[in-house]
């Protein structure tokens, strides 16, 4: 039982977390926003590390296990459900960063075009 409850304690801190993770890409009412770098860091090693519990722990019938396991199961849903609009941002911010470096390209030839002229 004492590995059960270790397993529960830390299925529920990881559940914490990714509540945490997921809120911040995508705040109620609010479209979602590109997640950073240290957001899918973040994402990315509490599914790591849940990944390495399961591979690892036996599966008992402890409730408190089931019901970690039952809100880990939605928050990956949820992400699951998000990843397109991430995605999708990300493509966004890609293109706008795109049409940013052009203009300060063009800018840049214009400076030099007009050093060379006076």
């Amino acid at each position: 039982m004492p590995a059960a409850t270790e397993f529960a304690n830390e299925l529920h801190a990881t559940n914490e977390r990714l509540n945490s993770w997921l809120t911040s890409l995508s705040p109620a009412g609010s479209p979602v926003r590109p997640a950073s770098p240290e957001q899918m860091n973040g994402i990315l090693s509490e599914l790591m590390r849940v990944g390495k519990f399961l591979r690892a722990a036996q599966q008992e019938g402890n409730d408190a296990v089931q019901q970690e396991l039952g809100i880990y199961r939605k928050h990956v849903e949820h992400l699951r459900t998000l990843l397109p609009s991430i995605h999708q941002a990300l493509l966004h911010e890609r293109a706008r960063l795109e049409q940013e470096r052009q203009r300060i390209n063009s800018a840049s030839e214009w400076v030099r075009a007009s050093r060379q002229t006076l």
